[in-house]
Order: C-alpha cells, then sequence, then structure tokens
C-alpha cells in the first residue's frame, strides 16, 4: 500500500476584517474625544455698541479698578468686601429706592468684583442696575 502525501496548506491570517475593526475603533475615539485647551485660549471680549448716554434721575456711579478697589461716586472705598461698598451705597442714595446703579468696571477687573458691586446693591436695596461701555472704533 503506497500512501500519498498531502500537501500542507499553510495558514494564513485575513488582515481585511482586522483594519476594518481598527478603523471604525479609530472613528470613534476622533469622535468622542474632547479636546479641551482652556488654558490656551486668547479671549479678546467684545466692545459694545453704545448709544447715547441716557440721564436717569438719580444714579450713582461705581468704579472698579483693575486691582479689586471700588470708589462709588467720587469717593474712594475703603476694603474690598461687599459691606463697605454697600454702607456708600445707602449714604450715597440717601433713602430713594429708584436710583440707577452705573457699574463701571475696567476691562481688566475681575468677574468678582463685579459681583460684589451686584451684591452691595442688592443689600443696599438698589435693583436697577446697569453697565458702562466704551464704543466700538
Amino acid at each position: 500500500m503506497k500512501f500519498s502525501k498531502r500537501k500542507v496548506e499553510q495558514p494564513e491570517i485575513n488582515l481585511i476584517p482586522f483594519i476594518d475593526v481598527l478603523l471604525v475603533v479609530l472613528i470613534f475615539l476622533m469622535l468622542s474625544t474632547t479636546y479641551s485647551k482652556f488654558t490656551e485660549l486668547q479671549v479678546k471680549l467684545p466692545a459694545a455698541d453704545t448709544e447715547q448716554s441716557k440721564d436717569y434721575p438719580k444714579e450713582i456711579i461705581v468704579a472698579v479698578g483693575s486691582d479689586g478697589r471700588y470708589a462709588v461716586g467720587k469717593q474712594a472705598v475703603d476694603g474690598k468686601g461687599v459691606q463697605p461698598v454697600a454702607a456708600l451705597l445707602r449714604e450715597a442714595t440717601g433713602g430713594v429706592k429708584n436710583t440707577v446703579v452705573v457699574i463701571s468696571a475696567d476691562a481688566l477687573a475681575s468677574h468678582q468684583s463685579v459681583i460684589t458691586v451686584m451684591e452691595a446693591a442688592r443689600l443696599a436695596g438698589l435693583s436697577q442696575i446697569t453697565f458702562a461701555a466704551q464704543q466700538s472704533q
């Protein structure tokens, strides 16, 4: 009896399904990844197109400096908290409740400084607040 030898086939790896799966995973990762680089953003706030300034019957201008100092009218505030600003606002209004508070904040002033003025106006019983802006050029 003579046995014939079978040809041994070499196993081969089919790479096409593997590549398809990798492409799907790559697309999924690209779509689901968020790129957040908040520290590298350079933000330039827009200028406002202002109308002619309105004359309010009674207004108090509160200036906020870039270093966090405040001035109510032309009087500087001692301290940087809410209470000193509220006390000067109460004094400047003389008990008139429909007084408009105009916040004139420096472009580099912190948001917290502006919020402090708004909170002081609330404590002083003043609810009408507006912001001063420069005209865009």
